[in-house]
């Protein structure tokens, strides 16, 4: 059984929207215990299901305006630090919550704790692309800056993520840069970009532009924290941007424009899932000794479902103990 721990209380829409998620998850999959972490009567009030839940009551909990490091030492019956502190302790095996994201990233590398020999951990998520398949991209801000060592070891992340998650078996790597020619960058892509072309265990395949990642050009981009959650936010933007304009278009159009809507009906859900980064899961904080993931702050039931589900796949894989193992070798070699 996969045991679960997910902060009721994060998000915007906490907690109605994360046990709606929940209750759909619990319904979906038989082999996964949910423990809720939260105020158990505002939690009780929407949820369904009845086996396989517990709720561990707390009136603590992390604000999104809260500084996050000090947040996860000083409130330590918090929703979301009691969710990592039952990982730690072998009572959960993975963590979600949809709060602070900060808070989040520190109480992963602090209660959960990282690797060994995996440097800082970076923030993955999948995004979308026009033909459904999506790519994997890291760093998303779990570091404002790096080093082209940390950049190397994103590549490496990523990959791994990519084979044992997603099922790719050689998985393309692609470097985020202002252009795709190999002198391209400064000087912290150019040090990148020679570590990886020099690791035959990546398929690297060189300088990716912005504009073209949601062409499916690459399944693993690798970008610096700050220019990654840049990237992020833009394409979130864009995506709602051009469904709240198009909708905007079609009521504004008269009937010709409904009729037209009406015909091209299908075309347009086709378009808007494929624009809908809710299905793809959560934020993983990739790098962790157990699988520490961050559902959107503004999720809805969707988002924490799949987030659900996102994490049930990787705790199926044992993607992260397989991680711990790969990185063990490679410590060892090189000692």
């Amino acid at each position: 059984m996969k045991k679960i721990a997910i902060d009721a209380m994060g998000g915007d829409n906490a907690p109605k929207a994360i046990v709606e998620g929940v209750n759909q998850a619990l319904a979906e999959f038989s082999d996964i215990e949910i423990q809720l972490y939260g105020d158990k009567e505002a939690i009780t009030k929407y949820l369904k299901a009845e086996k396989r839940v517990s709720i561990i009551h707390t009136a603590e909990k992390i604000a999104s305006d809260d500084e996050p490091v000090k947040a996860v030492r000083k409130k330590k019956q918090a929703s979301m630090v009691l969710g990592a502190q039952a990982v730690k302790d072998g009572k959960a095996n993975a963590v979600i919550s949809a709060g602070n994201t900060g808070a989040l990233l520190a109480a992963g590398l602090f209660v959960v704790g990282r690797i060994k020999n995996i440097d800082r951990p970076g923030l993955m998520s999948s995004l979308p692309t026009v033909d459904g398949k999506g790519f994997n991209m890291l760093d998303l801000g779990a570091n404002a800056e790096n080093t082209a060592h940390h950049l190397h070891q994103y590549a490496i992340l990523g990959s791994f993520y990519a084979k044992n998650v997603n099922g790719i078996a050689n998985p393309r790597i692609g470097l985020l840069n202002n252009g795709t020619e190999t002198t391209k960058g400064d000087p912290l892509r150019k040090e990148t970009f020679e570590l990886l072309a020099a690791d035959d265990s990546l398929h690297f395949i060189g300088n990716v532009e912005a504009r073209d990642l949601m062409d499916g050009v690459a399944d693993v981009v690798v970008a610096d924290g700050f220019t990654g959650n840049a990237v992020l936010k833009s394409i979130e933007g864009t995506a709602l941007g051009i469904m709240r304009q198009l909708k905007s278009s079609i009521q504004a159009g008269g009937l010709r424009a409904k009729l037209g809507a009406l015909l091209l009906k299908n075309s347009l859900y086709d378009m808007k899932n494929s624009l809908d980064y809710s299905g793809a899961g959560g934020a993983v904080l990739f790098g962790l000794k157990a699988p520490v993931v961050k559902c959107h702050g503004s999720s809805d039931a969707k988002s924490v479902y799949y987030t659900i589900k996102q994490v049930r796949t990787m705790l199926e894989t044992n993607v992260v103990g397989q991680l711990v193992d790969e990185f063990s070798k490679k410590g060892d070699a090189d000692d």
